[in-house]
């Protein structure tokens, strides 16, 4: 039984790809401070506010992008690379609380609704759309019941921005805004010092149609629906706020500070632990083990298959019987023979390092393995291959990153990556990857080339039953996992999302198509090395007469 260099490639490929994928990252909300932050008795809280985020649309808005109260400047906050793509806009807030100062039915303003803000307001309400706050680098929770265990709770992150329901009697469908919040900031207490640290960020959101005495007067209003004097406080939605144009929307909230056993360096394990509703363990851990049984059972054929014949060989006594070559050694003398289109498998040999880290030093790498590949097939225009290298896989991933940021700024999403920022990557591009791909293809050519562990024939085998094109099958039949990817993808799309707008279904896809791109890049460049070390392992063990 003869098991082909490709397929074995392939089999590799995709567990070494499975375990890059698991040991990369988790994607948080946040990274915990690098320093925590004492706060004493009546020091200043500020809240910051967030994108507004949805998985109906996956369209993120700013903050103020819904009429919402505002503080008398809004300040932005400095985001990184990483927050700017990922479409954050961290700005300040006119909710400030003191630590350890509770307040109720605290007044934040009151916004007069019309047709516009109305309409706006419905339809995020419709996508589902949840709004986010921060406090000390903390993301925003609302804490939900587990039904399946008592006193057990799990994290929504942030919460929406209103409901749909019907008044009691009523068939038609309103929109109500969540106008009451009422946080809960827990707090890690140092007696010695008498210094505090927050340690979670909590909210319950409701809808109030809020009533109030005489004429309004800003925050010195008093309202009759909630009164911190009568200790008259908000524990349902009985009376919710609808959103309708022509009427006024009263903000409020509540703050309760709570002492709490959890130190500051413990406060993110109830976050890490949340679950998301965009992870899918279960498919991830399932697919894992499926990949890693068959490709465990292929790897064990295939050893007892080569041990057998490596023995088999080499343990020919006579001249005749080492002239009848039988199995993979009969094409040894064709087996290194450069492929069609070598270019090409140089030029992807290599590419996703050169863009998973796009603006790295990994352009080092990837120009000094395509020209270490190319020299090997006798190549002689280094510089084609280095320019091919560095532009082909980024350009192509840029290009489609592109036009969905055009649909995106169409859109008017925060998500949208702003012409500053991708001005900047397409500097980094071309001032950092390309010149170190440059760099990286002269130092590969100048090394000697690799020698082929056999000799290849002048004359290649005409007409013959042995396949011995095995370059390309190699980095194929690996990167094949990636439309896999894609089909299942889609599968999930109409089964389990519920995406109707159509520039959120093409954001979908387009992302899911630099994906698999991506994955097909990856997995094809370690199918091909796990190949080419294979091949040339079995017939550096073999004689060759």
């Amino acid at each position: 039984m003869a098991i082909s260099p490709p397929a074995a490639a392939a089999a590799l490929a995709v567990v070494l790809a499975a375990l890059c994928l698991l040991v990369a990252p988790a994607a948080g909300f946040y990274l915990p401070g690098v320093a925590p932050n004492d706060f004493d008795k009546k020091d200043l809280l500020p809240v910051k506010v967030n994108k507004l985020t949805s998985i109906k649309t996956q369209l993120p808005y700013s903050f103020y992008s819904l009429p919402f109260c505002k503080p008398d400047t809004i300040v932005d906050s400095a985001e990184n690379l990483g927050e700017v793509l990922r479409g954050d806009r961290i700005e300040n807030s006119a909710y400030v609380f003191e630590m350890r100062e509770p307040q109720m039915c605290q007044i934040v303003c009151k916004i007069s609704v019309g047709d516009k803000e109305a309409k706006v307001l419905k339809e995020k309400i419709e996508d589902e759309y949840r709004v986010n706050m921060i406090l000390d680098n903390l993301p925003l929770v609302v804490p939900i019941q587990r039904v399946d265990q008592e006193g057990a709770y799990f994290y929504q992150h942030g919460f929406h921005v209103g409901a749909k329901g019907q008044y009691s009697g009523s068939k038609d469908e309103k929109y109500f805004i969540h106008n009451h919040l009422s946080f809960t900031v827990k707090y890690h207490r140092d007696e010695l010092r008498d210094v505090s640290r927050i340690v979670a960020f909590e909210v319950k959101p409701y809808s109030v149609k809020h009533e109030y005495e005489g004429q309004w007067n800003d925050k010195k209003t008093r309202l009759t629906t909630c009164d911190p004097h009568a200790k008259r406080i908000i524990t349902s939605s009985d009376s919710p706020q609808e959103v309708e144009a022509g009427k006024d929307i009263v903000f409020t909230y509540d703050v309760d500070f709570k002492e709490s056993d959890i130190k500051w360096a413990s406060r993110w394990d109830s976050y890490l632990l949340m679950t998301d509703d965009q992870i899918h363990w279960f498919s991830i851990v399932n697919s894992l083990m499926i990949v890693l049984f068959l490709s465990g059972m292929v790897a064990m054929i295939m050893l007892r298959t080569l041990y057998r014949d490596i023995s088999k060989y080499n343990q020919l006594e006579t001249q005749e019987e080492a002239q009848e070559e039988t199995g993979w050694k009969l094409v040894h003398g064709d087996v290194f023979r450069p492929p069609a289109h070598s270019d090409w498998l140089c030029v992807y040999g290599w590419t996703d390092d050169s863009y998973a880290l796009a603006l790295g030093f990994h352009g080092l790498l990837a120009g000094y393995s395509s020209s270490r590949l190319y020299k090997l097939f006798k190549g002689s225009e280094w510089k084609n291959i280095a320019l091919r290298t560095a532009f082909t896989f980024p350009g192509s991933v840029f290009a489609i990153f592109f036009f969905l940021n055009i649909l995106i700024w169409g859109q008017k999403s925060s998500g949208a990556v702003p012409f500053s920022t991708m001005f900047a990557l397409v500097l980094l591009w071309f001032g950092i990857s390309v010149p170190l791909v440059f760099v990286g293809s002269f130092l590969g050519f100048k090394k000697p080339a690799i020698e082929d562990p056999v000799k290849t024939n002048k004359i290649p085998r005409q007409l013959c039953s042995e396949d011995y094109l095995w370059w390309w099958r190699s980095y194929l039949t690996s990167g094949s996992s990636a439309l896999y990817l894609f089909l299942y993808a889609t599968f999930y799309f109409f089964t389990k999302l519920e995406i109707t707008k159509f520039v959120s279904a093409v954001l979908y896809f387009g992302y899911m198509l630099i994906a698999s791109y991506s994955f097909f890049a990856l997995t094809g460049t370690i199918g091909f090395y796990a190949c080419f070390m294979f091949t040339r392992l079995i017939y550096s063990s073999v004689k060759i007469e």
